[in-house]
């Protein structure tokens, strides 16, 4: 039976956290998807939570769903701020969206400590500094 069911394998769609805005007090970061399909992409279901260690305890955040009706080609969507201090823990979004009657999902995962300014790159679209999994 599940052999039965078709996969469809997510491409040409990204999760990104950008440096929105910097000041001599803080940094200012939010989570973007980012649409590289020349098709909009419908009905998206985003899951976002952080988890990991810190000073030898187990942490887990609150676990954030967010959904977006369409994110039009070439296009991206805000999904969530984050705060600077969850870069030290594991962040995961999954992501699960429709093209026609197609179902897509797709496991993305920031693990800790990546986002820093030695992965930073020019996030295409959003047209921002950042670190982007595609």
């Amino acid at each position: 039976m599940i052999k039965d069911i078709p996969e469809y394998i997510v491409t040409d769609i990204a999760i990104a956290v950008a440096l929105e805005k910097e000041s001599v007090e803080s940094k200012l970061w939010y989570v973007y998807l980012i649409n590289l399909k020349n098709e909009p992409i419908e009905n998206v279901l985003i899951t976002s939570k952080g988890y990991g260690e810190r000073n030898g305890e187990q942490v887990k955040t609150s676990t954030l769903r967010h959904m977006i009706a369409t994110v039009d080609s070439k296009n991206f969507a805000l999904i969530e701020p984050i705060d600077e201090q969850t870069f030290g823990l594991t962040n995961e979004y999954w992501l699960t969206y429709y093209i026609g009657k197609e179902i897509y999902d797709k496991k993305f995962i920031f693990l800790p400590e990546s986002i820093i300014d030695s992965n930073f790159i020019k996030l295409p679209v959003v047209n921002k500094p950042g670190v982007m999994i595609r």
